[in-house]
């Protein structure tokens, strides 16, 4: 194949087709006309021989050869695009972008009502799509431009993405005002006599049970949840004990029934962080967003 005599649209064409699986909608992303978009499809199964798409059904499934040229071809696009981008001035307060973020429950409640006050100050026009937030790092969607970024806890993040630090946290101990415990000090007997909620967040086990099976311990958890808004009124109102976040513990202590309780054992903080694509950090607007939400942390 001769680069000179391809046409670049065709890819911008094939990353809509391989994001929407559907030359309507792909059409529609693209701004096109569908017979546009099904021209361009067929451009390109004639200078890459090969199908790309196959229709199933209603959708239309890649081929082994379109999932092989996927990543790159999306990579090459954004790299483009950043580049033009470098050296353009960002305004927020005219930009009208939208941002798409995964976070936890808990990380919306601390730092959204924070970062949207923030941007109707600063960027009115800014929209932010907030999607939930699983476990491990959505590498994949990172990658597909489906978010822009990520903010959480990660063990491990692949060299191809940047990190920042947002903020770190410490565990606190929540009971029912009222609780038969409540009136005393917290000792790790006491601790371990209690019936606990466990905010498991998709993981198989968490730093207080990591901490006390390193000592040959255990507690009694009779109800786990990836919730952690539930859990504070579960707590509020039955004789189970929840481990929260430092800042969610007090936040739901000033509107709930709830006592605080200092953990009886070392765990130390931990910490959460902003994550994108190394590559978005020359994106003008995407790192004035972090920044807000760093700072955000901060405050």
């Amino acid at each position: 194949m001769n680069i000179s005599t391809f046409d670049l649209n065709l890819l911008r064409v094939f990353e809509a087709l391989m994001r929407e699986q559907h030359v309507s909608r792909a059409a529609e992303r693209l701004s096109l006309s569908q017979p546009a978009v099904s021209n361009a499809l067929n451009r390109l199964r004639e200078l890459l021989d090969d199908p790309l798409l196959v229709r199933v059904g209603r959708s239309m499934q890649p081929t082994p050869r379109a999932l092989a040229l996927e990543a790159p071809i999306r990579a090459a696009l954004q790299q483009i695009e950043q580049s033009l981008m470098a050296g353009e001035a960002f305004d927020p307060a005219s930009s009208r972008q939208r941002f798409n973020i995964a976070v936890t429950d808990y990380v919306e409640l601390i730092c959204m009502p924070r970062l949207v006050e923030r941007l109707s100050r600063q960027a009115p026009g800014i929209r932010l799509d907030i999607r939930h937030l699983s476990p491990s790092l959505p590498a994949e969607a990172l990658d597909k431009g489906e978010l822009d970024l990520v903010l959480g806890r990660f063990e491990e993040t692949p060299a191809r993405f940047a990190r920042r630090h947002w903020m770190s946290e410490t565990l606190q101990l929540a009971l029912r005002r009222d609780h038969p415990q409540a009136a005393g000090a917290l000792d790790l007997q006491t601790f371990l006599k209690l019936r606990h909620l466990w905010v498991h967040g998709g993981q198989t086990r968490g730093m207080v049970d990591q901490w006390l099976g390193e000592q040959g311990l255990s507690r009694e958890i009779l109800y786990t949840t990836p919730n952690y808004l539930q859990a504070a009124h579960i707590v509020a109102s039955s004789e189970l004990a929840a481990v929260l976040p430092r800042q969610l513990a007090r936040h739901f202590a000033a509107l709930l029934p709830l006592q605080l309780f200092d953990l009886p054992f070392p765990l130390g903080p931990f910490h959460l962080e902003v994550v994108c694509l190394a590559q978005r950090q020359r994106d003008a607007a995407l790192q004035w967003l972090i920044e807000q939400i760093i700072a955000c942390g901060q405050g």
